[in-house]
């Protein structure tokens, strides 16, 4: 794989906010965190070739 990440993922229920409050579930950040990045890597990865550094 092209790049290198950990595994892990903060709900917003659990995301620390030094301001006090909470992270709206409307909020459009809050919706993208939702998706699953990891599968979307993986398949578009799948377009990049191994051979070619850049």
């Amino acid at each position: 794989m092209y790049a290198n990440h950990q595994d892990q993922q903060i709900l917003p229920g659990d995301f620390f906010l030094p301001f006090g409050g909470r992270l709206s579930e409307n909020n459009r950040w809050v919706q993208l965190s939702y998706i699953p990045w990891r599968r979307v890597e993986q398949e578009y990865s799948k377009h990049f070739s191994k051979d070619v550094r850049g």
